[in-house]
């Protein structure tokens, strides 16, 4: 069953007899086309691309189960939207709520002139579930960090900047065969690794820790991956830092199966820090759902309220912050099984001394 096919088969459920995706992730995803530009109407018969000229050759070439209509470069795509809802007698049509701005609702309620239903947890839950094939993807585009680790590792001196490694990340990627990568790395030397999504800069590597989050993306699809380095030999407390962190990522990893609480996995990893002593310096979540994007919709936090479904793939990443001082993160990716997990990351996870 292609992705259209589970979108038509879930509708009912939303109470809408079709649904219009803009979104360019969203239409990605439904239709394995990716394009700066477009639109995809499903009905439960039917459904259909609408696309401009720059796209049409390519659009017609790719894209199976939807017919590929051609805007005419005399009307918008709403207007050529709207000819073919009417036209399809359409009266309750669902919308990605999540991403359709409110001026882009008012033109769609004003042209279409049907009800418009939140429809957003319609496509979050489809993509939130992936297939083995998909999941086969993301180890290819993780593959693909963990060679870059690998080769940044000798490289890594104090002559050098954290934008400069950040370059080196992002070159290395693609170099071994990224189509991208997933974020703007996050690399953070000395007092800067307390900041979990600092920016690098032109401040060169210093003795202390170095983190490094970044990921590769490859057909669409995402990688996510966090290591802590010492730059110089750690002091007792920064290794004892490091193991709790260590520790609360694998009892959180233990955690995860199917169906399970996504506040129950982070209570089970921030409970290792908590006892530790440094639960007021944990303020993020655990992890957070990844694929197409990499944060997608399901959270394992404190405030969490998902049920983490078979399927799903997630971040693990605890970390320990602290202030003007330094900081940790560990982070691995975790395929949901019935009974347990897969973890797709395949890096070492004992603290690397530069």
């Amino acid at each position: 069953m292609n992705n259209i096919d589970r979108i038509r088969q879930v509708m009912p459920e939303y109470k809408c007899e079709a649904i219009i995706i803009a979104n360019q992730i969203n239409r990605f995803f439904a239709t394995g086309f990716n394009s700066s530009a477009g639109v995809l109407l499903v009905t439960t018969s039917n459904a259909w691309f609408f696309i401009d000229f720059r796209y049409i050759e390519a659009a017609e070439a790719a894209i199976q189960g939807a017919e590929v209509v051609l805007i005419s470069k005399d009307e918008t795509v709403t207007e050529s939207v709207s000819a073919v809802v009417k036209k399809a007698g359409i009266k309750s049509l669902g919308f990605e709520d999540g991403s359709v701005s409110y001026a882009g609702h008012k033109e769609w309620c004003e042209s279409f002139g049907v009800e418009m239903v939140p429809a957003q947890k319609l496509i979050d839950s489809l993509r939130d579930i992936k297939s083995r094939a998909d999941v086969d993807k993301m180890i290819k585009a993780q593959r693909i960090a963990e060679k870059v680790f690998s080769e940044i590792l000798p490289l890594i001196s104090k002559d050098m900047t954290e934008k400069e490694l950040s370059a080196e990340i992002v070159y290395r990627s693609v170099r071994n065969g990224a189509d991208d990568k997933s974020f703007n790395p996050i690399v953070v030397s000395g007092v800067n690794s307390s900041r979990p999504h600092g920016v690098s800069g032109d401040e060169k590597i210093v003795n202390g820790f170095l983190t490094m989050d970044y990921g590769a993306k490859l057909d669409g699809w995402c990688s996510d991956t966090t290591r802590t380095v010492c730059v110089g030999k750690p002091d007792d407390e920064m290794v004892r830092i490091y193991d709790t962190v260590l520790k609360a990522q694998e009892a959180g990893i233990k955690a995860v199966h199917g169906g399970v609480k996504g506040f129950d996995v982070d209570n089970a990893a921030r409970t290792i820090i908590e006892d530790a002593g440094y639960g007021e310096f944990f303020g993020h979540g655990f992890g957070h759902s990844i694929g197409l994007e990499v944060h997608e919709s399901l959270k394992a936090s404190q405030l969490s309220k998902d049920i983490l479904p078979t399927g799903a793939v997630i971040s693990a990443e605890p970390g320990i912050y602290l202030p003007g001082r330094y900081g940790v993160r560990i982070e691995d990716v975790i395929y949901i099984t019935e009974n347990g997990s897969e973890n797709i990351t395949n890096l070492p996870k004992n603290l690397i001394v530069l």
